[in-house]
């Protein structure tokens, strides 16, 4: 285990410590050492090993007194009964706020998994929006932890692993943090694809024994060419790491053989300039490789990287890359945002460094984004690195992840350009909205008041953006078409009792049973109608209680048993998969039953909606919002479905029909019947069963009864569509 001295010798190494940083120090590790005295890890260590660790990690970044100080105060507010008010006490507001920003929304009541995840990471992008000194101590910390994993259950391994692959490394990579990146990609490998891990790191051993016989050798002779060209300059080599091996295999289909950087030599120099002699020195050498030559010093990468690549042919006939750089790219590339900051309360200085803060900028503009399972895939999609870059008409250089298209182009340069584009113009030649931009693309969009987005844009924009700015859209026509729908029933139901809704609405005597029904105001209460989550009846009882309540109230009872049996025995009916404890619905437009098949798909703050795999509805639904569900082998509950009769009107019909039903085990919740317009009899059933099989058995039986025309399995009417749907 680290000690305090080895913490306050490396700070001492690259910060001129003074007696009363010291004492600060040793104050923050003694109150640590208290408050998590007798907690030990999963691994049997102390404690108090964790936060030391996490500060040992800071002062490898070189960082301040003050992230030293909350890296042994960071767990106190989260594992401890420490609490902010006693941290600001003793250390001071500075402290207490790092330490609280750090600390992960855990003790929320009745949240979903996905949603402490979201809100914890919500929360850590705003902080470090005003500190950027809080995301450089959460990676410490998430780092140790991966460091020591293996102690944990499997299944929490692979979790917090995929979790780190996803969001951590990324967000390290993009902030041009490489050593901590790196070797978060390579623990999370290590636990969420361990066979692959283990294949991949056998080959490269055995490949690395036969090259280090050479490396020396490689770096003599550049170094020889270097000094024939005058220059200086520090030659050293690596192999690349496990995860980029991986993912360049996967991610091109090809084998471990056909890798060519596995090998690669890097060389640092005084000079941009010296950094293209060089280049000229080593092509002098040995032969490149058409095509892989790139320029990142002319394009730095999206977190700031700079450095010139290329793959030659090396004097042992393997492919090997070379980069080449100043010690300032170097730096950059190996600490990148941590590289630039100067101690002052978290800020970066404003002479020219302030464009490293737009990486996080863009993190912080998804705060709105209020379904939690959306914000995470959008803090995903943002951290991706692989980019394209395009020309504005103006030539203004703007860069994109690859498979952006013009219309993630349209709504980076401003929200109503990106809702009214109507056409894309690439290098002056016309394409489709869904064209790929590729590096060195002119583009121009050309807008229409008349042309609005659509759902179809979902499926090949890219940007976190563009998804948002569609989405908001989309709800927006949604809650305008609910609001519609919704007058119309309003409307209709008053006038068939009489009542003059606009004139009600006129002399204001909707105000008080509106406000005692918690709408805002009539719109408000069309909108929650068209969803179908209120009824007109609903306002009418509310106006005259006495006149219509019999009617409400009888509804209302027959509503409470169908809810009572959704909202108890739905509970473990269906199984969604990476998801524990979220709400489950059922479709209302085709009712599913267990042994039928299924796909859920999630709805904006309501939790997950499962329907019949076939069911029409969900061609509307956007592909991205569906996900994987499955029926609990072990649910014994039943299900509430609705079948529609009709039979010879002739007396004693509705008894025949009930028999059968009650002599099948099946459960009815409500029966009744009437007259059409031909004499034929309508009887409506509300039953309960327990999956498919027995439904098909009751309707064949049903059929077969004698005076039964037809049967049908009832779902709901159309006006529920847009609730299904949200």
């Amino acid at each position: 285990m680290i000690r305090l001295n080895n913490i306050v010798d490396k700070v001492s190494a690259y910060s001129n410590i003074t007696n009363e940083d010291l004492d600060f120090i040793k104050k923050a590790y003694v109150y640590s050492a208290k408050v998590h005295s007798g907690q030990r890890r999963v691994s049997g260590e102390p404690y108090l090993s964790h936060p030391l660790e996490v500060s040992s990690i800071l002062t490898d970044l070189k960082l301040d007194i003050p992230s030293v100080v909350t890296g042994l105060l960071h767990d106190t507010i989260e594992d401890t009964l420490a609490t902010r008010e006693e941290i600001e006490r003793l250390f001071g507001s500075e402290i207490a706020f790092l330490v609280d920003a750090t600390t992960k929304i855990s003790r929320l009541p009745h949240v979903s998994d996905v949603e402490k995840q979201a809100e914890s990471f919500r929360k850590l992008i705003l902080a470090t929006a005003k500190d950027i000194r809080v995301v450089f101590i959460k990676l410490a910390d998430r780092l140790h932890n991966m460091r020591t994993l293996e102690y944990l259950p499997e299944e929490r391994q692979k979790r917090i692993a995929i979790e780190t692959m996803e969001i951590y490394a990324p967000l390290a990579h993009r902030l041009g943090i490489s050593w901590v990146s790196v070797e978060l990609e390579d623990l999370a490998f290590k636990f969420s694809e361990p066979g692959e891990h283990e294949r991949i790191f056998k080959t490269v051993s055995t490949k690395k024994k036969d090259w280090e016989k050479y490396t020396q050798e490689i770096v003599s002779l550049i170094i020889a060419k270097m000094k024939e060209f005058k220059i200086q300059g520090d030659v050293s080599w690596r192999f690349k790491h496990l995860y980029g091996i991986y993912s360049k295999m996967k991610k091109g289909n090809i084998s471990l053989h056909n890798i060519y950087d596995i090998l690669g030599f890097r060389i640092v120099t005084r000079t941009e300039n010296e950094c293209y002699q060089v280049l000229g020195a080593v092509h002098s050498l040995w032969k490149p490789i058409p095509g892989r030559i790139k320029d990142y010093i002319a394009l730095p990468k999206a977190n700031n990287y700079q450095s010139l690549h290329t793959a030659v042919i090396g004097p042992f006939g393997e492919q090997m890359e070379i980069q080449i750089r100043t010690e300032h790219m170097h730096r950059i590339a190996e600490y990148g945002v941590a590289a630039h900051w100067r101690y002052k309360g978290g800020r970066l200085p404003s002479n020219g460094n302030e464009k490293i803060y737009s990486n996080l900028r863009h993190l912080v503009e998804l705060k709105d984004i209020k379904d939690s399972t959306e914000y995470i895939e959008a803090i995903k999609d943002e951290l991706i690195l692989d980019v394209v870059y395009v020309y504005t008409p103006n030539a203004d250089l703007i860069e994109f992840p690859v498979d952006a298209t013009p219309v993630d182009f349209a709504y980076s340069i401003h929200t109503d350009i990106g809702n009214h584009c109507f056409q894309a113009f690439v290098n002056r030649k016309l394409v489709p909205l869904d064209y790929k931009l590729k590096t060195g693309d002119m583009v121009e969009v050309v807008t229409s008041k008349n042309k609005t987005p659509n759902r179809q844009w979902l499926d090949f924009v890219v940007t976190p953006k563009a998804k948002n700015k569609i989405r908001s859209w989309m709800r927006q026509e949604e809650n305008l078409r609910a609001e519609q729908v919704g007058e119309t029933i309003t409307q209709r139901k008053f006038a068939k009792k009489g009542l003059n809704l606009s004139n009600m609405l006129e002399k204001k005597k909707l105000d008080d049973p509106l406000a005692k029904l918690q709408f805002t105001g009539i719109k408000d209460f069309y909108r929650a109608v068209g969803f179908g989550n209120a009824a007109a009846n609903d306002l009418l009882k509310v106006i005259h209680p006495r006149k219509f309540a019999e009617g409400v109230e009888k509804s209302k009872r027959i509503k409470n048993i169908i809810n009572r049996i959704s909202k108890d025995e739905y509970k473990d009916a269906v199984l969604v998969k990476r998801y524990d404890n979220i709400l489950i619905k059922f479709g209302k437009c085709c009712n599913p039953v267990p042994g039928e098949q299924i796909i859920g798909f999630i709805t904006r703050g309501k939790g997950i909606t499962v329907h019949v795999y076939n069911c029409p509805r969900l061609l509307e639904v956007s592909p991205e919002r569906r996900i994987e569900v499955a029926w609990n082998e072990e649910y014994s509950g039943r299900i509430p479905i609705g079948l529609s009769v009709k039979c010879e009107n002739k007396k004693g019909m509705l008894s025949e029909l009930t028999s059968m039903v009650s002599g099948l085990e099946v459960d009815i919740i409500r029966a009744d019947v009437s007259e059409d317009n031909i004499g034929q009899g309508n009887a409506r059933f509300d039953v309960t069963v327990e999956n498919i099989a027995q439904l098909e058995k009751l309707i064949e039986s049903l059929k077969n009864l004698g005076g039964v025309i037809s049967v049908k399995r009832l779902t709901e009417s159309s006006h529920s569509r847009a609730s299904d749907l949200n």
